[in-house]
């Protein structure tokens, strides 16, 4: 069975190891997670589980006030066509076998194991608009006199009468971050199962609080 569970970044903070080594690691709150949904050849055309994290309230019967923002009316239809609570964060996982997982198990981080090598997708920071220099590690030009203030510019963009255009792909100044970022082979090296949290060797893409993913490496 491929591992799979969601979780929110919590930070960064370092633990010593069995020899006294200082080991760095990003906490995770993972889970518990719910399987809302299962998704077969039959019906969808491809086999997958659809994962629940983070509780959301409605509103209070006795006060008639919201707790926490809530969810749309279909968003809220969907679990209650399985009779599970409404979560706030929803993602699909493509397992190996589908089978030993059904709606309404729950998932927790004791799945995992210290030494398990995992693949952690999240959002990076958006850092903005950012010119070539930050954004793709271009050199600057010459700061000596005469440079003119165009030290931090590209430079050329390419060729003049031909082709007569910018080629596509061309490395410019852009909206740089907040964009899909999956850090592969990190190793699993403590778990806390009574907190739901999980300590992941070395660094993880996100903000703190940032939606994260974790699942069985790929490449190991």
């Amino acid at each position: 069975m491929q591992k799979c569970i969601i979780g929110k970044k919590i930070g960064m903070t370092q633990i010593f190891d069995e020899t006294g080594k200082v080991v760095p690691v990003t906490v995770v709150e993972a889970g518990p997670c719910v399987v809302v949904q299962k998704k077969t050849s039959e019906n969808d055309g491809y086999e997958a589980v659809q994962i629940g994290f983070g509780d959301v309230a409605i509103k209070d019967s006795k006060s008639n006030k919201r707790v926490k923002p809530a969810s749309s009316k279909p968003r809220r239809g969907h679990f209650a066509k399985y009779d599970l609570p409404v979560k706030r964060h929803l993602r699909e996982f493509r397992l190996a076998d589908c089978s030993v997982l059904n709606v309404g198990d729950i998932i927790k981080p004791d799945m995992f194991g210290p030494g398990d090598v995992v693949d952690v997708c999240g959002t990076s920071k958006g850092k903005g608009y950012q010119g070539t220099v930050k954004r793709f590690n271009f050199g600057m030009h010459r700061k000596s006199h005469g440079g003119g203030p165009i030290h931090r510019h590209p430079g050329s963009l390419g060729a003049g009468s031909t082709p007569s255009r910018v080629m596509k792909g061309k490395k410019m100044p852009g909206h740089m971050g907040a964009e899909r970022v999956t850090v592969q082979n990190l190793t699993i090296v403590k778990i806390d199962v009574e907190n739901n949290l999980i300590a992941v060797r070395g660094a993880i893409p996100g903000p703190k609080g940032g939606l994260v993913t974790i699942t069985d490496a790929v490449k190991a």
